[in-house]
């Protein structure tokens, strides 16, 4: 799957701003408690052993993940930054992949 990075100018994204790179690991997360998307899956940057929420997967488009994530199944995704654009309006510079991690078992 790939997205944009969603309200990203409404979070922590300025203050890790210079450590979003192409191909960073960011951690995805359900938000129980947002009031404005029932769907809503947080993307997370770990610095220093600090957590950042620096947006979400786009409504509409976290419907799938949710559900996954919900069922547990939280570590079988890999979230990346595959793109970033500082020229770009805030809601298109940061572009995610994310992918089902491959079972090597």
């Amino acid at each position: 799957m790939d997205c944009h990075l969603a309200g990203r100018m409404y979070h922590d994204a300025d203050e890790v701003w210079e450590g979003l790179k192409v191909g960073t690991l960011v951690k995805l997360e359900r938000e129980l408690d947002n009031r404005h998307d029932p769907n809503a899956v947080m993307v997370v940057y770990e610095k220093d052993g600090e957590e950042f929420k620096i947006g979400y997967i786009p409504r509409g488009e976290n419907v799938d993940l949710a559900n996954f994530l919900d069922m547990g199944w939280n570590n079988i995704f890999e979230c990346r930054i595959s793109g970033i654009k500082p020229e770009a309006h805030p809601e298109n510079q940061v572009h995610l992949t994310i992918k089902i991690k491959r079972n090597d078992s």
